[in-house]
């Protein structure tokens, strides 16, 4: 399955293609809080709990029987550098919810961790939809340890921040729980195209 995200692709205004603040880059930035983790996909697993109806542990193999699909847009990063036209393939987070049984009536918000206990916060509205996946590959090459893989959450309508690195847990919760960078100054939303860059932004 192949979606454009319309939120970056289609009739983008070609005087202005980028959110305020932002630069084109050409080669992809590596930026990472802490250590990379090198993971083997035979030790990866990805949990999906809370507001699900039936919480489940999927490992590489069974996680890479899903359907995939793939997403062409653009991403932006709070640090003001945005790589224009990338092709993202993953496991749509419609498909995982699915997998997991669908959503419960409480399910308002997705609360991502990754190895580390690293966290980001997103709500429900963000991420299904085609909006999102956890994604293995970019233009077709599998994700690099320094670029989250083997699977990162992938969120592009929003800062690069909330596309989490190295995804092991999806966590749907009926409260929002602000993550790591939401906690210590940067927005609880970030959109780029209204700058929301830290808590201070509107």
């Amino acid at each position: 399955m192949s979606v454009v995200n319309k939120g970056f692709q289609g009739k983008r205004d070609q005087k202005k293609p980028l959110p305020p603040g932002q630069s084109e880059v050409i080669r992809w930035p590596v930026l990472t809080y802490g250590p990379t983790p090198y993971i083997r996909t035979e030790d990866w697993q990805l949990a999906i709990d809370g507001e699900v109806n039936k919480p489940l542990t999927l490992d590489w193999k069974v996680f890479n029987k899903l359907p995939k699909t793939t997403l062409l847009t653009d991403i932006h990063c709070v640090t003001r550098w945005s790589r224009l036209g990338m092709e993202w393939e993953g496991v749509s987070l419609d498909d995982l919810v699915a997998a997991a049984g669908g959503l419960t009536d409480n399910a308002r918000f997705l609360i991502a961790t990754s190895h580390g206990d690293y966290t980001t916060n997103l709500p429900i509205m963000d991420i299904m939809d085609d909006q999102a996946l956890v994604a293995t590959h970019a233009h077709g090459e599998p994700l690099t340890a320094e670029h989250g893989g083997p699977a990162r959450l992938f969120v592009p309508h929003l800062y690069f921040w909330k596309s989490a690195k190295w995804v092991n847990r999806l966590t749907f919760t009926a409260e929002d729980h602000p993550g790591f960078w939401e906690m210590n100054g940067y927005h609880n939303y970030g959109d780029p195209w209204r700058e929301q860059r830290y808590d201070t932004d509107l």
